[in-house]
């Protein structure tokens, strides 16, 4: 009798939870997905040289691929909201490596709209909002540590990615490079994506601290329908946000090194400023991650967009290397913690029941900023052979984000429950 006694415990309270598998499985391919797609600004100079196109031009396709990528992780969010992470990143990632691989072979300009523009965007499209959604499932405490831990393989990805694709590109073109990319993502990604489980019941679990009433957070699994949601306006204000945030992170991901090799700097040095700013990234989404849990998601955003838009007046007049890492690393720190914020931000506002659909209709936002930031940069460059122009309108919009950012307040439903954020 004691001995079934100690194995219906052993079975309710397992050793090993398998949601850190989750968390670590999750990381890798963000690092490899994210890191790949921190490469457009490495292959920039290269296919402008290449096909002589402008650089407002190259940039539509990066404009284009936000467009079609905020459509389909709707869909994405929902899908996975049902049948779970592990078959959306299967097939996601298969998508993603194809894609590049066929960049390599492009010749004219639809062909780079076509492959980039919606190929690639249909694979990216099933990484951040799944995966987030489905470590906001596995976990009640520790909620926002965990995210920032996944969401640092965004930063862990464009820390080393530039670098090895500006090392490839030397070596053996940027075609060469694009096959090497996208196989190495076709074969990992879906490798590592069979470790994936939408959520504890699958495996005999529960969410981390949900049996734990000192967490006082297994409440916000009671949740709103995306109908529900965006009746309020805390879901169009966080729309806002993410669409500042999107708009100033692309910015600098696409062009930041562009503009180190107009200041003189080498190609590689460049490469080394776009993963400094990775790099910061990384210590944001990890730091701000363990402080989220105590200070707030609102919080990090209020910090964030404060640290973005200083960095980005700073960005203007700098034209030698200890200002552009300066920049580098504050701005990359302060995105990065946002980033990870995102994702906890939702869960506590709105709960679980609609995560993903209603973390993927919010990222719309960031997708039309993250679309939108890079062409219109590529557009005043042509126009005025400058950045600084477009700099100073990502600093102004950090402004604006922060304004957004303070106004954010809690949900009080019907029977007085206060929502966390």
């Amino acid at each position: 009798m004691a001995s079934r006694e100690v194995r219906r415990f052993s079975k309710a309270e397992p050793r090993f939870f398998y949601g850190y598998i989750v968390v670590i499985a999750a990381f890798f391919i963000l690092v490899l997905m994210f890191g790949i797609l921190s490469t457009f600004g490495i292959f920039f100079k290269p296919m402008l040289t290449a096909f002589g196109w402008t650089r407002a031009v190259l940039s539509g396709a990066f404009l284009l691929f936000w467009i079609v990528e905020g459509l389909l992780k709707i869909v994405v969010g929902r899908v996975n909201d049902r049948l779970g992470s592990r078959i959306v990143l299967t097939v996601c990632g298969s998508i993603f490596g194809l894609g590049y691989l066929l960049m390599s072979q492009i010749s004219t300009l639809w062909q780079l709209y076509l492959l980039y523009g919606v190929l690639v965007a249909a694979g990216i499209s099933g990484t951040f909002v799944p995966l987030a959604s489905t470590v906001a499932r596995w976990f009640v405490k520790r909620r926002g540590m965990m995210t920032g831990v996944v969401v640092a393989g965004i930063g862990v990805g464009g820390l080393i990615a530039p670098p090895a694709a500006n090392w490839l590109i030397s070596i053996y073109g940027w075609r060469v490079s694009y096959i090497i990319l996208g196989s190495i993502a076709w074969v990992v990604v879906v490798l590592v994506a069979q470790l994936l489980r939408r959520d504890p019941t699958q495996v005999g679990q529960m969410p981390y601290g949900e049996n734990k009433k000192e967490t006082g957070l297994k409440g916000d699994t009671e949740a709103f329908s995306l109908k529900g949601a965006a009746s309020s306006t805390q879901f169009w204000l966080i729309s806002s946000m993410f669409l500042c945030l999107g708009f100033c992170m692309y910015v600098i991901s696409v062009h930041i090194a562009p503009h180190a090799i107009d200041l003189g700097f080498s190609a590689a040095s460049a490469a080394n400023i776009l993963a400094a700013v990775a790099g910061a990234g990384v210590i944001g989404r990890v730091v701000l991650g363990s402080a989220v849990d105590r200070i707030g998601n609102r919080q990090v955003f209020v910090i964030g967009f404060v640290l973005m838009a200083a960095a980005l007046f700073w960005l203007v007049p700098a034209t030698e290397a200890w200002p552009l890492y300066l920049f580098a690393a504050v701005f990359g720190f302060a995105s990065g913690g946002c980033i990870m914020s995102e994702s906890p931000l939702v869960a506590g506002l709105f709960g679980l029941r609609s995560h993903g659909l209603i973390l993927g209709v919010t990222t719309i936002g960031y997708s039309i900023g993250a679309g939108v930031g890079p062409f219109l940069a590529g557009y005043i460059f042509d126009v005025t052979n400058s950045y600084h122009v477009i700099f100073l309108v990502c600093a102004a919009i950090s402004v604006i984000g922060l304004i957004l950012s303070t106004l954010l307040r809690p949900i009080t439903d019907t029977q007085g429950k206060i929502t966390a954020m």
